[in-house]
């Protein structure tokens, strides 16, 4: 029996292997190579449009040895979705090679992300002695330019926009060398063969010199650069001078919102906190812009981001970033290079019409952008690492859910913070960050990006989740698009279901869904919500009181008009002339204000969470205009008290009848404590404690009730340090299992996963 078992560990076998998953353009076939000659194989590897092939022939022992050490070792940059093999006769290969991509009908190949610039290259773009020294364009398999320059699968140089670009001798030679880190690194190049950067003008005229000193010369001018980087373009200037921080803001119209910079991690370390947590995420292969608090010493000036304890930065992730960055200016801003209302510029025409008024210098590439894709954002709070936007780095990598769809489900996502989703299999693939769909352009941008992220898919959806807003452009974009079936999700139902798959639970939970407008199935608008439900529906169990926005958007824009409509409501007379003397600069407007909520004309009613945020921020006198999206509440949070000192504060009285919070306590604590001297920073903070108690008592009546102790967060308010350290301490603390966003944003850049999810039940119990 022992001999018969030995000449079977002995017999010689073939395996043919499938390996599914993100396997191409991370040296994934190098791996292999080098495995298989480890356990003395012969056969071949290849690249197909389903992934990657392997034919592994020897001893049966080699071969399943072989298999657990491809199991249990993967290069850093891969993430491994399936393995599956068949055992076949043997074929008698000579040696083990690397043969040429092979295309395939269906397409399951999954595309990496860009990767942020690697030690390896930074030293040699750094290095006087090597051939790639000041290029900005070096990579390797470890490093650099994937998804926003490929246009299908198998993801080789051919099918990107290197494919204009062949190969001097050198780079050929590193390219397939299996020892080499550049083999089969598609976007391999060097000063003689590879892309080449280029300043010009606003009027497209070129400047002679050598560019980089160019770019030093006139940043420190105070000149804005339009710099093409990997997804698109960014604005650049000096972002230790004023006048160009305040001519940027000017030309660009962005009043307040903060701006995010760049520079070296110890500069990021001079002026900012920067834990072990932050460390990680600035110096990671997806390289986010992160929200770092500002240290009291920092010098910086305040236009970068007026009244923010917070700065945005990224660390340089390509080499062109790194050689503007190793020079004479030790910070950068770095901002999206667009104009309001348009998505991302990414072509060099386009650029120089759109950004003309904008930028005083162009520095582009003749590098085609393919897949535009803006810088991600992501914090650390609490320990938790909140991502804010969701691209660069992270797109296309598929999110697993606990769901299986077929067909392929499309989720439109929102109006706001716009992805979209498509659903395939139980891999969700949430597209990169689309924007505000105000104009024509961003549609374009939609319809162009998911144009090709079906096209890497293989794939066209059947089944569509859309917001149930009926004045919603993604809503209407939806019924573009050819299906079999359409479904209407409600805003917060695809909020709480997000956040289920984004964990991959598939249970009935109580959600906690903040945020500043969502379309209810009352025709009301929501957005301070208690829900319980799964996957198929939802029960709305406690809602904050309505109240009325005059003027509907205007409300939203101008927070003060949102602050009188609560004072009339819950301070009758007492709030009417506590509003003439807040507010008496208003003028006839606010007559026209109150007629407005006296009357109900054009005055929607509103659930929100965000407006009450807004209200108090009026109150408080810290924004009566919102110039971006959530300012009012940002800046009330902003003033908090640390959570150490904070929660010792007491919260403000309000009360639950029925299913509705009310919150006229609130109004009148704030109001009382303003007119007795209390410190804002006082009152923001009882507030911030109030909202929390809003949600533990909703919270604990439920679980009561239902029995249920599994509860979700999401909606951007939970973006809130305070509020999210807090009901992270509190809740846990009182036994509930707590679920937090991890891969997609609380806020609607994370809608589309939940509408993908739910409507693909929904496709599932219809069929």
């Amino acid at each position: 029996m022992a001999e018969r078992c030995c000449a079977e560990e002995k017999k010689l076998v073939r395996y043919r292997i499938i390996v599914k998953g993100i396997v191409q353009g991370v040296g994934f076939r190098p791996f292999v190579y080098q495995a298989a000659r480890l356990h003395g194989l012969k056969g071949a590897v290849s690249n197909t449009a389903g992934g990657v092939t392997i034919e592994a022939e020897g001893q049966q022992e080699a071969v399943r040895a072989f298999l657990a050490y491809l199991k249990e070792n993967q290069p850093p940059l891969s993430r491994l979705s399936a393995l599956e093999w068949e055992v076949l006769e043997p074929c008698g290969y000579s040696s083990f090679a690397i043969l040429p991509s092979r295309e395939g009908a269906r397409k399951e190949a999954l595309i990496p992300p860009d990767v942020a610039l690697c030690s390896d290259c930074a030293r040699e773009v750094l290095d006087p002695q090597d051939r790639h020294y000041g290029y900005p364009f070096t990579n390797c398999t470890n490093c650099g330019p994937r998804f926003t320059i490929v246009r299908g699968v198998p993801y080789d140089r051919a099918n990107t926009s290197m494919a204009s670009f062949p190969m001097c001798p050198d780079c050929a030679q590193e390219y397939h060398d299996p020892g080499n880190r550049r083999f089969h690194a598609q976007p391999a190049a060097c000063p003689s063969c590879g892309p080449q950067v280029e300043l010009v003008d606003r009027y497209g005229r070129k400047i002679n010199g050598h560019w980089l000193e160019l770019c030093w010369k006139l940043l420190q001018e105070g000149k804005i650069l339009a710099v093409k980087g990997l997804g698109g373009f960014h604005l650049v200037c000096d972002a230790k001078s004023r006048v160009a921080l305040n001519t940027l803001r000017q030309r660009k119209g962005r009043e307040a919102k903060p701006l995010a910079v760049m520079c070296c991690l110890e500069t990021a370390k001079k002026y900012c906190f920067v834990g072990p947590e932050e460390e990680k995420l600035l110096t990671s292969p997806q390289a986010p812009i992160v929200i770092l608090t500002k240290r009291p010493s920092c010098s910086l000036p305040e236009e970068l981001a007026p009244r923010m304890k917070t700065l945005g930065i990224m660390l340089p992730y390509t080499p062109l970033h790194l050689m503007l960055i190793n020079g004479p200016l030790e910070i950068l801003v770095m901002t999206s290079g667009n104009c309001n209302g348009l998505p991302l510029a990414k072509d060099n025409g386009r650029a120089l019409e759109e950004l003309k008024g904008l930028a005083d210098y162009f520095l582009w590439h003749n590098r085609e952008i393919v897949n535009r894709c803006d810088d991600s954002v992501a914090a650390v709070i609490n320990g938790v690492v909140q991502i804010w936007r969701r691209s660069r780095g992270y797109v296309p990598s598929p999110i697993m859910v606990p769901v299986s769809s077929s067909p392929v489900v499309l989720g439109m996502g929102g109006d706001m913070k716009n992805t979209f989703c498509l659903l395939k299999g139980n891999l969700a693939f949430v597209s990169q960050h689309i924007g505000e769909l105000s104009s024509k352009e961003t549609e374009e941008h939609f319809f162009l990006s998911l144009k090709n992220l079906k096209s890497l898919l293989g794939s066209e959806p059947e089944v569509i989740g859309y917001d149930l807003h009926p004045g919603y452009r993604s809503s209407r974009l939806a019924a573009q698009i050819p299906a079999k079936a359409r479904f209407a999700v409600q805003h917060h139902h695809a909020h709480m279901i997000s956040c289920l798959a984004d964990n991959g639970v598939e249970e009935k939970v109580i959600g906690v869904i903040l945020d500043g407008t969502g379309y209810g199935t009352d025709g009301h608008l929501w957005g301070f919500e208690i829900l319980t439900g799964d996957y198929a529906d939802f029960t709305r169990e406690y809602h904050l009181a309505y109240v009325p926005l005059p003027g509907g958007e205007q409300a939203i824009r101008y927070p003060w008009r949102t602050a009188v409509a609560y004072l009339m409501k819950y301070l009758s007379s007492r709030g009417e002339s506590i509003v003439a003397r807040l507010f008496q600069d208003r003028g006839q407007e606010l007559q026209v204000v109150k007629r407005l909520i006296l009357t109900g004309f054009n005055s929607p009613l509103s659930s929100s969470c965000g407006r009450l945020f807004d209200a108090v921020s009026a109150l408080l006198g810290l924004c009566y205009y919102n110039s971006y999206e959530g300012q009012a509440a940002i800046e009330l949070g902003e003033i908090v008290l640390e959570p150490e000192k904070g929660k010792k504060l007491a919260p403000y009285s309000f009360s639950i009848e029925g299913k509705v919070i009310h919150p006229g306590g609130v109004i009148a604590g704030v109001v009382a404590d303003l007119e007795n001297g209390v410190a804002k920073e006082i009152i923001a903070t009882r507030f911030h404690n109030t909202v929390l108690a809003m949600v533990c008592e909703a919270v604990r009546a439920v679980a009561k009730r239902t029995g249920m102790r599994t509860v979700a967060l999401s909606g951007g308010v939970w973006q809130n340090r305070y509020l999210f350290s807090l009901a992270k301490e509190i809740l846990p603390s009182e036994g509930y299992h707590l679920l937090v966003h991890r891969h997609v944003p609380a806020n609607d850049g994370g809608l589309s996963l939940g509408q993908a999810v739910i409507a693909c039940r929904r496709w599932q119990q219809c069929a």
